[in-house]
Protein backbone atom coordinates (compact mmCIF):
# COMPACT_ATOMS: atom_id res chain seq x y z
CA UNK A 1 0.00 0.00 0.00
CA UNK A 2 1.42 3.61 -0.84
CA UNK A 3 0.00 6.83 1.09
CA UNK A 4 -1.07 9.68 -0.80
CA UNK A 5 0.04 13.19 -0.17
CA UNK A 6 -1.60 15.95 -1.64
CA UNK A 7 2.04 16.01 -3.57
CA UNK A 8 1.63 15.13 -6.97
CA UNK A 9 3.32 11.37 -6.13
CA UNK A 10 2.52 8.35 -3.50
CA UNK A 11 5.54 8.21 -0.61
CA UNK A 12 6.86 4.66 -0.59
CA UNK A 13 8.36 2.64 2.41
CA UNK A 14 11.66 4.50 1.77
CA UNK A 15 10.49 8.00 2.03
CA UNK A 16 8.26 7.09 5.61
CA UNK A 17 11.41 5.65 6.49
CA UNK A 18 12.84 8.95 5.66
CA UNK A 19 10.24 10.85 7.24
CA UNK A 20 10.30 8.86 10.64
CA UNK A 21 13.78 9.63 11.08
CA UNK A 22 14.03 12.98 10.17
CA UNK A 23 10.66 13.70 12.59
CA UNK A 24 12.85 12.10 15.26
CA UNK A 25 16.11 14.05 14.23
CA UNK A 26 15.91 16.61 11.49
CA UNK A 27 19.86 17.32 12.24
CA UNK A 28 20.79 14.16 11.20
CA UNK A 29 24.12 14.07 8.41
CA UNK A 30 22.46 12.89 5.35
CA UNK A 31 25.32 10.56 5.03
CA UNK A 32 24.30 8.41 8.56
CA UNK A 33 20.24 9.22 7.35
CA UNK A 34 20.91 7.07 4.35
CA UNK A 35 22.84 4.10 6.41
CA UNK A 36 19.65 4.44 8.19
CA UNK A 37 17.14 3.89 5.38
CA UNK A 38 19.22 1.90 3.75
CA UNK A 39 19.79 4.48 0.53
CA UNK A 40 23.68 5.53 -0.52
CA UNK A 41 23.96 9.44 -0.31
CA UNK A 42 22.85 10.93 -3.08
CA UNK A 43 19.36 9.26 -3.65
CA UNK A 44 18.56 9.39 -0.36
CA UNK A 45 19.56 13.50 -0.43
CA UNK A 46 17.63 13.64 -3.62
CA UNK A 47 14.46 12.30 -1.79
CA UNK A 48 14.67 14.59 1.09
CA UNK A 49 14.65 17.52 -1.40
CA UNK A 50 12.14 16.55 -3.25
CA UNK A 51 10.40 15.73 -0.11
CA UNK A 52 10.82 19.55 0.72
CA UNK A 53 9.82 20.64 -2.83
CA UNK A 54 6.59 18.73 -2.94
CA UNK A 55 6.34 20.35 0.12
CA UNK A 56 5.89 16.44 2.35
CA UNK A 57 8.37 18.37 4.45
CA UNK A 58 7.27 22.08 5.92
CA UNK A 59 10.55 22.84 7.52
CA UNK A 60 12.99 22.55 10.20
CA UNK A 61 12.85 24.03 13.22
CA UNK A 62 14.45 24.27 16.99
CA UNK A 63 12.28 23.29 19.61
CA UNK A 64 12.41 25.55 22.66
CA UNK A 65 11.95 25.36 26.56
CA UNK A 66 9.01 28.25 27.31
CA UNK A 67 9.45 27.94 31.12
CA UNK A 68 13.83 28.77 30.02
CA UNK A 69 12.24 31.91 28.04
CA UNK A 70 9.43 32.78 30.91
CA UNK A 71 7.01 31.77 28.90
CA UNK A 72 5.60 28.94 31.26
CA UNK A 73 1.98 29.93 31.22
CA UNK A 74 -0.06 27.88 28.49
CA UNK A 75 -3.82 28.59 27.54
CA UNK A 76 -6.69 27.60 25.67
CA UNK A 77 -9.13 30.10 24.56
CA UNK A 78 -12.20 29.06 22.85
CA UNK A 79 -13.80 32.05 20.65
CA UNK A 80 -17.21 32.68 19.58
CA UNK A 81 -17.83 35.67 16.77
CA UNK A 82 -20.79 37.19 17.06
CA UNK A 83 -21.91 36.27 13.12
CA UNK A 84 -20.62 33.97 10.48
CA UNK A 85 -19.78 35.72 7.25
CA UNK A 86 -16.80 35.11 4.87
CA UNK A 87 -15.84 38.72 5.53
CA UNK A 88 -15.45 38.52 9.37
CA UNK A 89 -13.38 35.31 9.32
CA UNK A 90 -11.34 36.60 6.93
CA UNK A 91 -10.83 39.97 9.14
CA UNK A 92 -10.38 37.46 12.19
CA UNK A 93 -7.66 35.28 10.35
CA UNK A 94 -5.96 38.15 9.32
CA UNK A 95 -5.42 39.61 13.13
CA UNK A 96 -4.87 36.52 14.79
CA UNK A 97 -2.24 35.97 12.61
CA UNK A 98 -0.18 39.29 14.04
CA UNK A 99 -0.46 37.76 17.14
CA UNK A 100 3.17 36.55 18.30
CA UNK A 101 1.70 35.24 21.76
CA UNK A 102 -0.98 32.72 20.00
CA UNK A 103 1.07 29.62 18.95
CA UNK A 104 -2.36 27.62 17.21
CA UNK A 105 -5.50 28.84 16.40
CA UNK A 106 -8.39 26.42 14.79
CA UNK A 107 -11.90 27.44 13.46
CA UNK A 108 -13.40 24.09 15.16
CA UNK A 109 -17.14 23.00 14.74
CA UNK A 110 -19.42 23.26 18.03
CA UNK A 111 -20.59 25.81 20.12
CA UNK A 112 -17.34 28.35 19.64
CA UNK A 113 -15.85 29.02 16.25
CA UNK A 114 -12.54 28.93 17.30
CA UNK A 115 -9.79 26.99 19.21
CA UNK A 116 -6.43 29.14 20.53
CA UNK A 117 -3.68 28.16 22.08
CA UNK A 118 -1.56 30.47 23.58
CA UNK A 119 1.46 30.66 25.61
CA UNK A 120 2.22 33.52 27.69
CA UNK A 121 4.54 34.45 31.08
CA UNK A 122 2.02 34.74 34.00
CA UNK A 123 -1.68 35.55 34.73
CA UNK A 124 -1.27 39.18 34.64
CA UNK A 125 -0.82 38.53 30.80
CA UNK A 126 -3.60 36.37 30.58
CA UNK A 127 -6.23 39.68 31.47
CA UNK A 128 -4.25 41.17 28.59
CA UNK A 129 -4.70 38.75 26.31
CA UNK A 130 -8.41 38.22 26.35
CA UNK A 131 -9.54 41.59 27.48
CA UNK A 132 -7.51 43.66 25.54
CA UNK A 133 -6.47 41.23 22.39
CA UNK A 134 -9.17 38.42 21.15
CA UNK A 135 -12.19 40.13 22.41
CA UNK A 136 -11.23 42.58 20.27
CA UNK A 137 -10.77 41.34 17.51
CA UNK A 138 -13.27 41.50 14.78
CA UNK A 139 -16.25 39.44 15.48
CA UNK A 140 -15.39 38.10 18.75
CA UNK A 141 -18.21 38.00 21.07
CA UNK A 142 -17.36 35.18 23.79
CA UNK A 143 -14.41 33.27 24.97
CA UNK A 144 -14.06 30.22 27.56
CA UNK A 145 -10.60 29.73 28.37
CA UNK A 146 -8.80 27.07 30.18
CA UNK A 147 -5.47 27.24 32.09
CA UNK A 148 -3.02 24.56 31.56
CA UNK A 149 -2.10 23.37 35.23
CA UNK A 150 0.03 20.46 33.90
CA UNK A 151 1.36 19.44 30.61
CA UNK A 152 1.18 15.83 30.35
CA UNK A 153 1.97 15.39 26.63
CA UNK A 154 2.68 18.02 24.08
CA UNK A 155 4.52 16.10 20.72
CA UNK A 156 4.85 17.62 17.40
CA UNK A 157 5.68 14.42 15.67
CA UNK A 158 2.64 12.59 13.38
CA UNK A 159 2.19 9.16 13.83
CA UNK A 160 3.21 7.92 10.04
CA UNK A 161 1.70 4.60 8.45
CA UNK A 162 4.14 2.36 7.24
CA UNK A 163 3.73 1.98 3.42
CA UNK A 164 4.27 -1.26 1.82
CA UNK A 165 5.74 -1.27 -1.82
Amino acid sequence: MRIRTHAVRELDRIDMKILAVLQDDARIPVTELAERVGLSVTPCGERVKNLEKEGVILGYHARLDPHALGLGLLVFVELKLSTKSGAIFSKFKQEILKLPSVLECHLVSGDFDYLIKARIAQMADYRTLLGDILLTLPGAQESRSYIVMEEVKEGFALQLIEAKD
